[in-house]
């Protein structure tokens, strides 16, 4: 495992990560995650990404029973407050009431004493600046969070933060998470990795498989017992259109001739960049954690041959 730092901080986190969107408990049962979450560790991976509003807060307790018998200090852990977490009209947003209230909670479901990194998990047009980024001061000061940032923000939003921090001699957002995969591309690397370079802030990726799509699990129809083919997830079908998977096919072809997997080239083609300090991923089997884990060596395959081949399999296409 490679270890990149996190923007210009200190931080070290692994460049592939595990996080527990949609899967922790919800998809796949709890003895299940705490297995993929203590191999993942045994793999190297000490990044491990959550949120409160992941299964309505039970993504947050199953990776506190993973590692309740771990070392802490060798974990990475993060969480993120925004979407509504309590009733009533204070129980969303990034107030300081919602982001005090949630981070106590995530703490509590955590089993732990502080996260490593906080994110917002959105921007919250009805709390001024300021309110957040001295909030998120605060809870440094406080020793409840290391470092914070932001996820699926714009690039003026970040910088507005970031200027908001100089001004009034806050602490500044040191990460972005946003969703980054070879369909969904041009706004982070049009927008948010020149303010990133420019504020040295890293890049925390998630949906490397734009919802497996890009894994070419769905290349021949939608097998029974994916999560495409669950109730639930509708919106997951949704993306499974005809001109995606004649791309993805194409792309298999390119997995192919390199003897790696489609989904090992499509976390390679991230990896590539160095404004991204990690990508996290998603698994529901230790098969899976392992093909993903083997992106690594497969990134170090990659030449600006097959990086051309790849341009070439995606055309004009780009969200």
């Amino acid at each position: 495992m490679h270890y990149r730092r996190l923007g210009h901080s200190g931080l070290k986190v692994s460049e592939i990560s595990l996080g527990a969107w949609i899967t922790f408990g919800a998809q796949i049962d709890e003895s299940t995650a705490i297995s993929l979450i203590k191999e993942a560790f045994d793999q190297g991976i000490n990044f491990f990404d959550n949120a409160d509003m992941y299964a309505n807060g039970q993504a947050e307790m199953v990776m506190g029973k993973a590692i309740a018998d771990m070392t802490r200090e060798e974990l990475v852990i993060s969480s993120k407050v925004f979407w509504p977490t309590f009733k009533g009209p204070n129980g969303r947003g990034l107030s300081r009431k919602h982001i005090t209230e949630s981070i106590h909670a995530s703490l509590k479901r955590l089993g732990t004493d502080y996260l490593d990194m906080y994110f917002c998990h959105r921007y919250d047009p009805d709390s001024p600046m300021e309110e957040v980024v001295r909030t998120m001061t605060d809870l440094v000061h406080q020793g409840k969070i290391l470092y914070w940032g932001t996820s699926e923000w714009e690039a003026s939003q970040v910088m507005q933060a970031y200027g908001v921090a100089r001004e009034y001699g806050l602490i500044p957002p040191s990460m972005e998470q946003p969703q980054y995969n070879l369909f969904h591309r041009k706004r982070v690397e049009d927008t948010l990795m020149p303010v990133c370079r420019e504020l040295g802030l890293g890049l925390t990726t998630f949906s490397p498989l734009y919802y497996g799509v890009l894994s070419g699990k769905y290349n021949a129809g939608i097998p029974k017992g994916s999560r495409a083919s669950l109730e639930d997830y509708g919106w997951i079908r949704d993306r499974i259109t005809p001109e995606r998977i004649e791309i993805v096919k194409q792309l298999s072809e390119v997995a192919q001739d390199l003897d790696i997997t489609p989904a090992q080239l499509a976390i390679a083609w991230i990896l590539r960049r160095k404004e991204v300090s990690t990508v996290i991923t998603g698994a529901t089997r230790l098969e899976q954690l392992d093909e993903n884990l083997g992106a690594s060596t497969a990134y170090e395959k990659l030449t600006e041959l097959d990086i051309d081949r790849i341009f070439a399999c995606l055309g004009n296409y780009q969200e």
